[in-house]
This record gives C-alpha cells, sequence and structure tokens, in this order.
C-alpha cells in the first residue's frame, strides 16, 4: 500500500513546496512562476503580473460577523496587495464564487457592491469570472493582473547582505481585530440577547474586516527614487514573510522587537486579552502591509517617514533569522501565524 501522508505533517508552504517541485517551465515568456507573490509574464515593454487567492468561509471568514459587502471589498485587496509586493500596478480582476441554496440573489449583489468599491478606489477593471453552486458554503476566489516596467519589477529574492529591512503602517491590528469578534461570537452564543462591546476598536476592526493595499507606498517609494531590493506583503505576520524573504535570498536577519510598528489600539487590546503586542505583530497576519528591504544609501531618503519603519536588516546566511528582544537578547525567529492544514489554523 502506498504511503499516505497527512496535510498537516507538511503545512501550507510543505505541501506547496511539494506539489511544486517537479513544475517544468515550457515558455519563455515565463519570467517567474511559483514561489512569488505573482507570476511574472514577459508581454513585450512590460511585464505582466498575475496572482489567486481564495477567501473560504469557515476558513477565512465566518459571516457571522464578516458583512458581505466588506467580505467581497476584502476579497480583492488581498490580491491586489500581492500585485503591489511586486512593485507593480493592478489593472483587472476576475472573480469567481461558490455560492450555496441558503445565499439569495441580494446576499450575492452585497459581495460584488465591495469588489466594485474596491475596484473604483484602486482603479481596477472587473473583467470576468465563473459562478458556481456549492454544498459547503461561500467560496470566492479572485485573479488579479497587474503590470510592472521591467526594471521596476522586485521580486522576493535579490536583498543583500546589511540592506534593511522595512514594513509600512502598523501591525498586529488586524489579528487583535480578530480575537475581539471571535470574542463577542462565543458572548453571543451564550447569550443573543447581548450587545456586543465593541466600543473604542474601530481600528482594529477595520484592519480585520475592511484592509487596504499599499498603492500608496508604491508610488510614493517611486517618487523618492528609491527601488526596494526584495519585497513581500505581509499576509501571514512579519516573521513568516521575513522567513520567506530570507529563504529566497538566501540570506539571514535580525528583527528589532522595540521597532516593531504597533498602533495604540492594538497595543491596549492585547493587553486585555493577556496577549504580547509583539507577537501579535510577529505572527497575527491579515495586515496586508509590504515588508521590503532597500539598500543602506537610501536610508536618509526614507528616515522619517510616517508610512514606514525600519525594523531590521539582512545578515548572511549562516547567521540565520533572528529578532532581539527589548532586554538585548537575541532569539531564533520562527513563524507561527496560520497554518492550513492543521487543527490550529482552521478558524472555529
Amino acid at each position: 500500500m502506498d504511503k499516505r501522508t497527512e496535510l498537516g505533517e507538511l503545512g501550507e508552504f510543505g505541501l506547496i513546496d511539494r506539489i511544486t517541485a517537479e513544475t517544468k517551465k515550457y515558455h519563455d515568456s515565463t519570467v517567474e512562476g511559483v514561489g512569488d507573490d505573482a507570476a511574472v509574464i514577459d508581454v513585450g515593454d512590460k511585464y505582466m503580473l498575475i496572482t489567486t487567492d481564495m477567501l473560504v468561509e469557515g476558513i477565512h471568514f465566518n459571516l457571522m460577523y464578516a458583512p458581505l459587502m466588506h467580505l467581497g471589498y476584502k476579497a480583492a485587496i488581498v490580491n491586489f496587495s500581492d500585485i503591489y509586493a511586486m512593485n507593480g500596478d493592478v489593472t483587472q480582476i476576475t472573480v469567481s464564487i461558490a455560492v450555496s441554496s441558503r445565499f439569495s440573489v441580494e446576499a450575492v449583489e452585497e459581495i460584488y457592491k465591495g469588489i466594485h468599491k474596491a475596484c473604483e478606489l484602486y482603479q481596477v477593471d472587473l473583467v470576468g469570472g465563473d459562478t458556481t453552486s456549492s454544498t459547503s458554503g461561500l467560496i470566492i476566489s479572485v485573479t488579479a493582473i497587474g503590470e510592472v516596467n521591467k526594471e521596476e519589477l522586485v521580486l522576493r529574492k535579490g536583498g543583500k547582505e546589511n540592506e534593511l529591512l522595512v514594513v509600512t503602517g502598523d501591525l498586529g491590528g488586524a489579528f487583535m481585530g480578530l480575537q475581539v469578534l471571535e470574542r463577542e461570537r462565543e458572548v453571543f452564543k451564550d447569550n443573543p440577547e447581548m450587545q456586543p462591546q465593541l466600543e473604542g476598536v474601530d481600528y482594529i476592526l477595520e484592519r480585520q474586516l475592511k484592509p487596504e493595499a499599499r498603492k500608496d507606498v508604491i508610488h510614493f517609494l517611486k517618487e523618492l527614487g528609491v527601488k526596494p531590493t526584495s519585497m513581500i506583503d505581509v499576509s501571514d505576520g512579519l516573521a513568516s514573510e521575513a522567513l520567506h524573504l530570507c529563504k529566497n535570498g538566501e540570506l539571514g536577519c535580525v528583527i528589532y522587537d522595540e521597532k516593531l510598528p504597533i498602533d495604540q489600539e492594538t497595543y491596549n487590546t492585547a493587553r486585555e486579552f493577556n496577549l504580547d503586542a509583539s507577537v501579535c505583530a510577529l505572527n497575527g497576519g491579515e495586515d496586508y502591509e509590504l515588508l521590503f528591504s532597500v539598500k543602506q544609501e537610501d536610508f536618509d531618503k526614507i528616515k522619517g517617514s510616517e508610512h514606514m519603519t525600519i525594523v531590521g536588516h539582512y545578515t548572511d546566511k549562516a547567521s540565520g533569522c533572528s529578532i532581539v528582544d527589548r532586554g538585548g537578547q537575541s532569539i531564533p525567529l520562527t513563524a507561527q501565524g496560520w497554518n492550513h492544514f492543521t487543527e490550529e489554523g482552521e478558524e472555529k
């Protein structure tokens, strides 16, 4: 009998490595395939960028607290973010949905209102897709298509030793927003008459339910004359993304705990839940910020910017990946964030 390997033994990234190990390239136009935030296709004067993400009910969202319009908006945004992580611009999307009979036409329209709003704000064309029935809830799959000037393409690989690691915005907010929503869901299950306690957490709820992609930062960097040497979007937590960059670039890194950008609302809510805000920032995920590296000589151009924070630097591969805590102690950097195919990675 053939050996059976459980999906949980490999996890999401191990499975991807396994099923793509024998992938072959048959066309010279394929510049980059599996392994980056988006595929890169040579179409002449520019590169075309293509990425796909799915949102699955019960895994990525819970309709008890995720409004359908927000869900449609988020489904588009998470794909936009992958294109911006390649230093490109999004031009088109296709949307495929699978819905069960418990959804009405009006409910589906609500989802598309959110998708159309994202397309309007980011100037993206919705050009196609597919609809089908589902016996297991709602599934939304979006494919985003973008473009980038060939000399402006940024991959996960490309960084060098001693280059600065920079992150946009702040981290951990989306994770803490999810904790608040899950807490209120449990309260509602026990007492449906109880009103949700959501005062003072507007920012982190928006970070979870209606995130934004950092198109602004991509264009801001170009105005500054700064081209990242490597880049990735922060969907699975800063620690996981830093490890991806280091793996792709065959580098090590040092991240400084005291440099992590954490909003006060995120910090306060983490304390309320008896959680370490830094751990939430490193491992929470779904912030959809950008983590990238820049050359040392670009430091003066980005220092003091409200859009970004220098959180560490690359080292040689042999030094490994580490985080320096607030006491000055260096500890190995590990990814404890979202992992599909494990019980811990499934939404309750």
